[in-house]
Parts: C-alpha cells; structure tokens; sequence
C-alpha cells in the first residue's frame, strides 16, 4: 500500500497525517480548511478569546452541523420508507386490479 505523508496546519501548529488514499488526503486538506475557516469566524465575533477557547468552539459548531446532517438523514430514511410501503401498495393494488 502506498502511503502518503502530509501535514496540516490548524490555529497555528502544524499536525502530520498519514493517509493510504489521495482521497483521503483531499479531505483531510478539506476538512482543514473548514476549520480554519470557522476559527477565523469566530475570531470576527470574539477576538480576546484563547485559541483553546475558539478550539471548542468550532468544535462545537462541527458537533452540531454533524447532529443536523444525522438527523435530516434519519427523516430521509423515514420518507423513503414511506414512499416504498406506498410503492408496494400501489403494486398489489394494481395486480390485484388488472387480473380480474
């Protein structure tokens, strides 16, 4: 397998990584950016905080927009379940129906 090597910096330190993907290396970049651009956010509104302090706080930024991204999945899950029992009663309906 071929590894690769790289290193990201987030509020300042540099932190290495090692991914078996260059997927998986585009996502961490990805992911990097994403931090670095709420820390930069919350930097606008609370400019005496610690980098600690603004740490936790995109941390929790990420938590929630994860919460929300799980539960509009669960209600999509719902929907198409929903949406398959129609499917089905429709079915039987129509082969009910048409066979008479």
């Amino acid at each position: 397998m071929n590894w690769i090597n790289g290193i990201i910096k987030i509020a300042g330190r540099s932190y290495p990584f090692k991914v078996d993907k260059e997927e998986a290396e585009e996502s961490i970049r990805k992911a990097g950016k994403n931090i670095s651009d709420i820390l930069f956010q919350i930097k606008q509104h609370y400019d005496n905080m610690d980098e600690q302090d603004l740490l936790a706080m995109a941390a929790l930024q990420f938590a929630r927009k994860t919460i929300e991204l799980e539960d509009s999945k669960a209600g999509s899950t719902e929907q198409v379940d929903k949406l398959n029992l129609i499917n089905e009663q429709i079915d039987l309906f129509l082969k009910k129906h048409t066979n008479c």
